[in-house]
């Protein structure tokens, strides 16, 4: 809409009365300048598939997601080599990735919270940029100390890049439009996931380990500079202060309401025996067949089977149910964890493709069922989620190491067979509450008809 006033010149005319023409008073004539000039300017409005916004926004996070988990995994492909040039053992080594997951999970509610009130936006993108930072640092640790130091320093950074991801879209994305934008995000973590181990993987095998740290901390510089030219700024952010005494009673609702804890147990034993697995499956390739670091790293295409299973997820529960899909997740696990008991190559790879599949399967299930089982506080269900999530791939990385340098992969897999039970006698018990609670309303419901 073009301003009431141009700054052209005023013509005789238009300023002055003609002696045919009776004078206005000043106020009349300027009336329909200021209605003009204060007409209220069109709201802006959210973005939608197909408009060049959302075009801009999808890309954008989709390389964050992207760089944040390239960098969150960089070390796991590459502990083998790690372990070989410090001289320590598997379950020393895994600490380069146990220190970054755990770091994440202790920072992810705190800076979500401190998101409210700096902005989406400037919290996304200080934390990519420290991730980075320290990313292009971590190839020169002089010893495995300074390695995890810099790793967990590093985690602690990117924690405050998914929880905000996730409130801006749901702020500037039409809500018919979050589920695709939501799954784009994602995509990219999936993606980056895979495609860091690759990268260090066959950098490593050509330069070292330490190029290949390097290249991920080149791949994670690109992608962070993509997202800061494409993302959109903010235009439904409010800020809001931060109330310590109001967080707490959010959060302890949570903690308190036995779905929520039975779905946070749920995603970290599943995340215990993905952890472990991943984190041993290195040096399984390695000390059984010999595998070069290269084919090691391309081993993590199987995450492609993961990004497929979570995507039909949703169809999954629509025809079994929500116990139902994790039900036939934890088996689909179980199977795979025993079929990668074989000797060969190719039973193991399938067994890793069992593993994967589940996995994703089942956290795609229990992770969408906390936003729905929460009545409020929504995002600190989430935050909470996401904390126990990482919490349980630092603990299955840590001791799924401990267990393969005590008693081999034998050991790795009994660990997690242990954690898929516990996942099997979470749905089990939840189902026992729901048939109770279902036969107590229909008590009600009769006795109320009586």
């Amino acid at each position: 809409m073009p301003p009431a006033h141009t700054g052209a010149p005023v013509t005789t005319g238009a300023s002055t009365p003609s002696s045919l023409e009776p004078a206005e008073p000043a106020e009349a004539a300027e009336a329909p300048r200021a209605a003009v000039a204060e007409a209220p300017r069109p709201a802006p409005e959210r973005h939608e598939p197909g408009s060049a916004g959302y075009r801009r926004m999808s890309l954008a996070l989709f390389a964050a997601g992207l760089a944040t988990f390239a960098l969150l995994y960089s070390t796991q492909a590459l502990l083998p080599a790690v372990s070989a040039g410090f001289g320590v053992t598997a379950g020393q080594a895994s600490w380069t990735v146990s220190a970054a997951t755990g770091a994440l999970a202790l920072f992810v509610l705190p800076l979500s919270a401190l998101s409210e009130r700096v902005g989406r936006t400037r919290m996304m993108t200080v934390s990519l940029a420290l991730a980075v930072g320290v990313g292009l640092l971590v190839p020169f640790a002089p010893n495995l100390t300074t390695l995890v130091v810099l790793r967990a320093v590093q985690g602690a950074a990117l924690a405050g890049l998914p929880a905000s991801a996730m409130a801006y879209l749901a702020e500037e994305v039409r809500p018919k439009a979050l589920v695709g934008a939501i799954g784009l995000f994602v995509a990219g973590n999936s993606i980056g996931g895979m495609s860091g181990r690759l990268v260090t993987g066959w950098a490593a095998q050509l330069w070292g380990w330490r190029a290949g740290l390097a290249a991920v901390g080149v791949l994670a510089l690109a992608c962070a500079l993509v997202f800061r030219a494409l993302l959109p700024r903010a235009r439904f952010f409010a800020p809001a202060a931060i109330d310590p005494r109001s967080l707490a009673r959010t959060v302890g609702g949570h903690l308190r309401d036995p779905l929520l804890l039975r779905l946070y147990g749920i995603g970290a034993l599943f995340m215990t025996v993905f952890g472990a697995v991943y984190t041993v499956i290195g040096y399984r390739l390695v000390d059984d067949f010999s595998l070069p670091q290269g084919v090691v790293g391309s081993v993590f295409l199987v995450y492609l089977v993961g990004t497929a299973s979570s995507a039909a997820a949703g169809q999954l529960v629509a025809r079994t149910g929500r116990r139902g899909a994790l039900y036939l997740a934890v088996s689909t696990t179980a199977a795979g964890l025993l079929l990668s008991l074989a000797d060969g190559l190719a039973p193991i790879l399938l067994g890793l493709v069992l593993i994967t599949a589940g996995f994703f399967a089942g956290h795609a299930v229990a992770s969408s069922s906390v936003s729905r089982a929460a009545k409020t506080g929504r995002a600190q269900a989430s935050a909470l989620y996401q904390s126990a999530y990482y919490l349980g791939s630092s603990a299955g990385g840590t001791l799924g190491a401990v267990a393969y340098h005590a008693g081999g992969w034998s050991a790795t897999v009994a660990l997690g067979l242990v954690a898929v039970l516990g996942v099997v006698s979470i749905t089990l018990y939840g189902t026992r509450v729901a048939r109770l609670e279902e036969r107590r309303l229909t008590r009600h419901r009769l006795a109320r008809a009586a």
